[in-house]
């Protein structure tokens, strides 16, 4: 969405039938990276019944709401989809279509599936950052577009920052356990302290990044919108600074989790204004 909005305030001609193919591929997607990242990290012996994965929200395989081969199977549909999708909008566009597809591809795939195991040697932080900045913000910009202006890339980085704040802050989360394990997330190879302080720097780096956009003319003055989310960029930035709580408090309903619940209480608020703002952005450019 925020590359399709990017494209409405600058693009002469944007293509919304493209846009729609791009948002359905992605969403699939999505869909079919967690599922793979369930059925990698359970044949390789990483979620089991006592780790956080299965906790906080129901396994598909942990549960029992599938066997093995019937995920599989869910797997190679969303993929074949996909594939449809992306030979369709190739032949429009190009070969960059297949460059920014395959590229993420790779990176959901590899993301916890042998040989590569991305996350367990610090890489799979660095690869959601990139798959949820250049890769489907510039991604969906050039397939609506038709073009790929220098400054898009930068302006796909200011979400890719926030969803990257909740990967750490899950795996801070995770730790002890990805210690014991041997996956050598980013948190374990930076240590959980080192990792709060980044997560704090990333949080607070959104801000000036909206404002360089802002300042060299590449947005409206209208996602300054952000400014409304610095009042709960104070209070995360608080709650890092202190210990995690014994025990959930009370209503709290996705213990043991808890890093990764800020850093989202963040992204949500921030995330969302940096969208409303590039919603008015073409009324404020108008202006």
């Amino acid at each position: 969405l925020i590359g399709g909005l990017l494209a409405a305030a600058t693009a002469t001609d944007p293509n919304w039938g493209y846009f729609a193919m791009t948002v359905l591929g992605l969403v699939v997607a999505h869909a079919a990276n967690n599922m793979i990242n369930d059925y990698f990290d359970t044949t390789g012996g990483v979620d089991t019944e006592e780790y956080t994965r299965a906790l906080y929200a129901p396994h598909p395989l942990l549960s029992g709401l599938i066997s093995k081969g019937g995920l599989i199977a869910a797997i190679a549909c969303a993929n074949l989809l996909d594939l449809v999708i992306l030979v369709a909008l190739a032949q429009a566009r190009g070969w960059p279509v297949a460059a920014f597809a395959l590229a993420g591809l790779f990176i959901s795939v590899f993301y916890v599936a042998p040989p590569l195991k991305l996350k367990h040697h610090g890489l799979g932080e660095p690869g959601v950052f990139v798959v949820w900045g250049p890769l489907m913000i510039g991604g969906t910009y050039y397939v609506t577009a038709g073009t790929m202006p220098a400054w898009v890339w930068l302006a796909s980085l200011p979400y890719a920052i926030t969803v990257t704040t909740v990967l750490i802050g899950k795996h801070i989360d995770k730790y002890e356990q990805d210690s014991a394990r041997g996956i050598h997330t980013l948190p374990v190879l930076l240590g959980k302290e080192r990792s709060l302080r980044l997560n704090q720097a990333l949080m607070v780096a959104f801000y000036p990044i909206v404002a360089l956009l802002v300042a060299t003319g590449s947005l409206g003055w209208g996602v300054l919108l952000v400014a409304a989310a610095l009042p709960r960029l104070l209070r995360v930035l608080k709650i890092y600074n202190e210990p995690k709580p014994a025990a959930p408090p009370e209503g709290y309903r996705l213990w043991p989790l808890w890093y990764v619940s800020i850093a989202f209480y963040h992204n949500k608020l921030a995330g969302g204004v940096f969208v409303l703002g590039l919603v008015v952005d073409p009324l404020t450019r108008a202006w």
